[in-house]
């Protein structure tokens, strides 16, 4: 049950007690005229004067009584302009001075009550909840994919521009060489090599019986194949022995070529220009411009976990880790409560006068109808009281000039 039927409910109880008051005087009149009693009588003909005019004043706050336009009934529709200007005013005038808003804002401590309801769980949730079902994905669907792939490849493309891939290379290079990793690298590539070429046994044999003439009619094919293939394993194999002719002069080309790649902006850039051709294949830019959709299809993979979605429980993590690590950061909290006071009171005084036009429009563009039954809603409870008080006070009154008259 909402709040305002609750209020409904109220106003209409205390409406028919305030009834059944008035009804009652009227009882007690009919009983004392009946049976002549005179101070009943009295009592009874001012209480029901007393609730009926009350009853009168309370529905004309409100209404015209009965339906009927009596003049200077019905005050608040009929005033609401008037008032929403009166109410813009007495807000602007005895609200928004420097000094009261000052003082507020000092005990209001913004930062301490913003951190404590931050670092409950089901509050972080809350903001949580509101960015991975509303935010993420309505800014994930108002998104264009292609400008996005395209501006990922031209940041990446831009991004690389700005690296010396020949440096990067010859560092690396170094701290092999320094750390007895280059001859495990380079055994391990001559492995490859060996692996590689007993792979294609069959296609190197078969490219050179193409290339041996015809006449031969294949005699020599197989010797040719086979002294290529031995002539090759026999240079690798010896090329692994580290203490060999050949695996010494290949440490020699790396050190050298490392020395050179170390001193020479040419061959760096010759390394870096031959990178950023690669990148530029068709292949790789698509690989690139892809990362977009897989980012945003992982997201949203993501996002339909619900309560278990990762981004969520996350975001929620931060959120109460945020609101912890503000509240133990003095530095921060008193930025921030400063911020608020100097900022926002700049901004209400600066406003004060357009705040002042915004209430007083915002009352004067209510439907009469409309007001009326808002502010009756709200105070009408407590206004019954008053038709029950003046039905009670009004009875009172008419036994105490009974009994004056009685007495003179």
């Amino acid at each position: 049950m909402d709040n305002n039927h609750i209020k409904k409910e109220d106003l209409i109880k205390m409406k028919s007690v305030a009834l059944c008051v008035l009804g009652s005087a009227v009882i007690c009149f009919f009983l004392g005229f009946y049976y002549k009693i005179g101070w009943l009588k009295a009592f009874s003909e001012a209480a029901m004067v007393g609730g009926i005019a009350d009853w009168f004043a309370v529905v004309a706050l409100f209404k015209h009584p009965l339906g009927i336009p009596i003049p200077h009934t019905a005050l608040i529709p009929d005033n609401k302009d008037a008032i929403g200007r009166n109410l813009g005013t007495f807000v602007s005038d005895e609200f928004l001075i420097k000094e009261k808003l000052e003082v507020k804002l000092d005990e209001f401590d913004f930062a301490a009550k913003a951190t404590n309801w931050l670092k409950e769980e089901k509050n972080a949730a809350i903001i949580s909840s509101l960015v991975v079902e509303n935010v993420i994905p309505g800014v994930l669907k108002t998104i264009d994919d292609t400008n996005v792939k395209e501006f990922i490849q031209q940041q990446f493309h831009i991004k690389l521009k700005q690296l010396n891939f020949g440096e990067w290379i010859a560092i690396g290079l170094e701290s092999l060489s320094k750390d007895d990793k280059q001859a495990q690298l380079i055994t391990n590539v001559l492995s490859i090599l060996s692996a590689e070429l007993e792979a294609n046994r069959m296609e190197i044999r078969e490219k050179v019986k193409n290339a041996t003439p015809w006449y031969t009619l294949g005699v020599a094919d197989k010797k040719i194949a086979d002294g290529v293939f031995n002539g090759l394993y026999e240079f690798l194999d010896m090329a692994k022995q580290p203490e060999s002719s050949i695996r010494k002069k290949i440490n020699l080309y790396v050190l050298n070529f490392i020395e050179e790649l170390k001193k020479s902006p040419e061959m760096q850039q010759k390394i870096t220009t031959v990178i950023l051709e690669f990148t530029q294949k068709d292949e790789v830019q698509e690989y690139i411009g892809s990362i977009w959709q897989e980012l945003k299809n992982a997201v949203l993979t993501d996002l339909e976990k619900g309560e278990g979605s990762e981004i969520k429980l996350n975001l929620t993590r931060m959120i109460r880790n945020f609101g912890s690590n503000i509240q133990n950061d003095v530095v921060m909290t008193t930025k921030i409560n400063n911020f608020i006071k100097i900022d926002l009171l700049s901004v209400l005084i600066r406003n004060k006068k357009a705040i002042g036009d915004l209430i007083a429009t915002s009352v004067q563009s209510w439907d009469k109808k409309e007001i009326a039954d808002k502010l009756e809603l709200e105070v009408g409870k407590d206004l019954q009281f008053i038709r029950i008080n003046g039905t009670v006070v009004g009875g009172i009154v008419g036994l105490i000039i009974y009994f004056a008259e009685q007495l003179l």
